[in-house]
């Protein structure tokens, strides 16, 4: 588990978390850039938006590994927001939009991404 206090600097601790876990697992790294791609774009809407920036609230990062997947947690201690209603950045008038890209990437990349506790915590998972 990584718990890491809500400041973007934080997100270097990510990479080094998904290291050890390929090292331990001896995972293939034909998904590696995936995974942080995914981890990195759950991790920073937690700090910004989950947590408001705020460096009293923590996110934490959770990883479980079976023989077929690889599944990620990640929670923050906001109020979540609604998943299900989130501006397409396909769409031709957010194709210029600075931002909004981080859970249609999130599911672009990995096998299945699953929001719980009215959005505060995020499953990310990929198969191995």
């Amino acid at each position: 588990m990584l718990k890491i206090s809500s400041n973007p600097q934080n997100l270097e601790y990510v990479e080094s978390f998904v290291e050890k876990i390929f090292e331990k697992h001896q995972l293939s790294p034909a998904i590696y850039g995936n995974i942080l791609i995914s981890l990195t774009e759950a991790v920073t809407n937690a700090i910004k938006h989950g947590n408001a920036s705020d460096e009293s609230k923590c996110v934490c990062l959770k990883c479980n590994v079976s023989q077929s997947q690889i599944a990620f947690e990640i929670s923050d201690e906001g109020t979540g927001f609604d998943f299900d209603s989130l501006p397409d950045p396909t769409a031709p008038e957010n194709l210029l939009q600075i931002g909004g890209r981080g859970v249609f990437l999130m599911r672009q990349l990995s096998d299945d991404v699953t929001f719980r506790d009215d959005g505060s915590t995020v499953e990310i998972c990929f198969h191995l």
